[in-house]
């Protein structure tokens, strides 16, 4: 398994693909609400991918949402290798690129259903109460880098 901070179209490409089988085939967002304008490009915001021999496996990104504050978002893992420390080990990597941007916390919407697993990372909710994105529930969470 290999962690890649993705730096051409062709990877940003494969980010994608992780992201449409988890989110839109899996979880049934929809398309529209999946690809925004920080897609656009390697450029546009921080992409990360995981990839095992040629295949993409695990996908992510992170923009400075304020000042010194990264924004995890969209971080997908496929079915067939969840369970093996992917969604951690991606988060890890953009948190350390996020350090070395100079970011002192980490903010993000976790699916409720996955609130377990960023509190094990050290995320806290700071939502007053869940809310929905793309017809899922989420709260929001933070964490100090």
């Amino acid at each position: 398994m290999e962690i890649i901070r993705v730096t051409t179209q062709d990877q940003l490409q494969e980010c994608f693909k992780v992201r449409f089988k988890v989110f839109v085939d899996e979880q049934q967002v929809p398309e529209h609400l999946e690809m925004d304008e920080k897609d656009e490009s390697p450029e546009t915001c921080h992409h990360f991918l995981i990839v095992d021999g040629e295949q993409p496996v695990a996908a992510a990104r992170w923009y400075e949402y304020q000042p010194q504050t990264a924004k995890m978002q969209r971080v997908a893992v496929l079915k067939e290798y969840r369970g093996k420390s992917l969604g951690k080990q991606i988060i890890l990597a953009m948190e350390q690129q996020a350090r070395e941007e100079n970011c002192t916390s980490s903010i993000l919407d976790a699916q409720c259903q996955a609130e377990g697993f960023y509190n094990q990372l050290g995320y806290q909710v700071i939502s007053t109460e869940p809310f929905y994105d793309a017809g899922i529930l989420h709260v929001r969470m933070k964490k100090p880098l």
